[in-house]
């Protein structure tokens, strides 16, 4: 069975594109290296990409330049689940962070192995995880 090497992208759909980048490049610190206005690609580290779409905006195949080939179409609208990976000993500096920004922290959970995990939303209502090692086997 051939192998996965693991997710490299994970797409939000966002209703406000604006908005959203402020949220992820002020709060989150993220720095886009792609975007135009229908999308921004932000480097998520460990070779992760975390990708944000502007709602409706991806709904027909995108044929790239040069013969390079096409993407199909997609959307997503609801509110959904994702979770950053953090340092242990950054969790306290990020939850600062969020207060300073006026984002509340919605739970916390100390897990089992270890690992502890703060949950907030952004602008569009998706639920965000902050998580130290120690939340999965794998991590």
């Amino acid at each position: 069975m051939p192998e996965l090497n693991g997710v490299l992208e994970s797409a939000l759909y966002v209703a406000d594109m604006v908005r959203a980048r402020a949220f992820f490049e002020e709060v989150m610190g993220l720095s886009p290296f792609n975007a135009d206005h229908r999308f921004t690609a932000y480097d998520a580290g460990a070779g992760t990409v975390l990708l944000l779409f502007l709602q409706g905006e991806t709904r027909e195949t995108v044929v790239l330049p040069k013969g390079m080939g096409t993407i199909p179409p997609h959307d997503g609208d609801g509110r959904v689940h994702m979770a950053f990976a953090i340092a242990a000993g950054e969790l306290a500096d990020w939850e600062t962070r969020l207060e300073q920004h006026g984002i509340p922290v919605e739970g916390r959970t100390h897990w089992p192995r270890g690992g502890e995990s703060l949950y907030f939303r952004d602008p569009d209502g998706h639920l965000l995880e902050l998580a130290t090692p120690g939340v999965w086997p794998t991590y």
